[in-house]
């Protein structure tokens, strides 16, 4: 009878161990999100006079900074006409640089008698301004919702200076880099009310937003992605908020916004593409969003607690985000990562928690697999009026 029982679990066992093997040996592999993109390739303009103003900045040599009216744009290469040169105040604020601008400065007739300068898109500064802290926006975009498992938008702080739309960006040991394209609006006064977005003037740019998720994984509350809690400290690595260097003034914002459409591409591949209109919350509403948030700091970052809008309110020197599009490169831990990750934490007694067990064989899963950036890949961000932005992926 004893002989029996050892030998019936035996075979339970092995059965078990061998559908263990199975689930494991069947595991999916998945390189990143899938994601749909439209027919036509995006190739990005000007976007006109009548429907926009669509600047650029440059830093002249004695240190002063140039603005100028975009006018021509041809893969990497700018043609603009110096508003100085048209009558404006030389300011190094764009919205206050425009806004002195004679009326009739702008018509075709006399934009025509101007000289029209070229430069590299190397050469002009990022649209983004010189701010060093932003909102940041998360699935705000019905696919990446879905792909990210979250069933609302959420805000939380990102901390950097922009970088410009030539740059690099570090894919080291410790990072499991991803890409982000967004789009991103900053505004000519402090917000602190709807009323003060209807009334602000808007300026809209191409960024992208990186993200370490190996940082991630490790902090985020997969229960209440609200609370924002690793999203800060993911997303506000080293040259982790590339900026376009065209910053463009709609006359309709809403309009401008629903219409553009903004990529991302890795080694000339095709992974993200989307337009304004699939946002889930558009630019006013996230302005609200963000200004109805109590009136505490709860967002963590760097083991200190901050909060989204200091004073209330949204600085000219901060950005809104979007959110991104479908197409990242995360996706869970597989059943072949939660598998490993048991048998470390049984193998290791316990000493970790389950969760960050499975977590930590996940994370070293993926630095083995190659799937995230890796130095040498090129990404590129683009946008049907916003221009692009290249990014060169370097290691330690």
């Amino acid at each position: 009878m004893v002989r029996q029982a050892a030998r019936i679990a035996g075979i339970v066992l092995l059965i078990l161990v061998i559908g263990v093997a199975l689930a494991w040996a069947t595991s999916p592999d998945p390189r990143g999100n899938r994601a749909s993109f439209e027919a036509e390739p995006l190739t990005p303009v000007i976007a006109p006079l009548d429907e926009a103003f669509t600047l650029a900045q440059r830093q002249r040599s004695d240190g002063s900074i140039a603005t100028y009216l975009v006018i021509g744009l041809e893969r990497d290469v700018v043609r603009g006409i110096d508003l100085a040169a048209l009558g404006a105040e030389p300011l190094a604020d764009p919205f206050a640089a425009l806004a002195s601008l004679p009326a009739e400065a702008a018509r075709p007739a006399t934009l025509a008698e101007q000289p029209i300068l070229t430069f590299s898109i190397a050469d002009l500064l990022p649209a983004a301004g010189p701010g060093t802290r932003h909102v940041a926006t998360g699935t705000n975009i019905a696919a990446h919702a879905e792909e990210a498992g979250s069933d609302t938008v959420f805000q939380f702080p990102k901390f950097g200076a922009a970088s410009p739309a030539l740059t690099t960006v570090r894919a080291g040991d410790d990072v499991l880099l991803d890409y982000e394209v967004e789009l991103c609006m900053r505004f000519d006064r402090p917000v602190a009310s709807a009323s003060d977005f209807d009334a602000a003037q808007k300026g809209l740019f191409l960024c992208g937003d990186f993200t370490n998720r190996a940082t991630l994984a490790r902090m985020a509350d997969p229960d209440n992605l609200d609370s924002g809690r690793g999203f800060s400290d993911a997303k506000s690595g080293p040259d982790f908020f590339p900026s376009g260097a065209l910053l463009v003034i709609p006359r309709d914002w809403r309009a401008f916004v629903d219409q553009e459409r903004f990529t991302t591409t890795v080694n000339d591949q095709p992974r993200q593409d989307a337009r304004g209109r699939e946002m889930t919350l558009d630019f006013r509403a996230l302005a609200e969003k963000a200004l109805s948030e109590p009136d505490q700091a709860r967002f963590v970052y760097r083991e200190a607690m901050h909060r989204l809008a200091p004073a209330g309110r949204i600085m000219p020197d901060m950005v809104l985000m979007s959110g991104t599009a479908e197409g990242v490169i995360f996706t869970p831990p597989s059943r072949a990562d939660m598998i490993e990750g048991v048998l470390d934490w049984a193998l290791g007694g316990g000493r970790l928690a389950l969760r960050h067990a499975v977590i930590e064989r996940f994370i070293a899963n993926e630095r083995k697999s190659g799937h995230f950036l890796q130095p040498g890949d090129r990404v590129g961000f683009a946008s049907t009026h916003l221009g692009t932005i290249h990014v060169d992926v370097t290691g330690d």
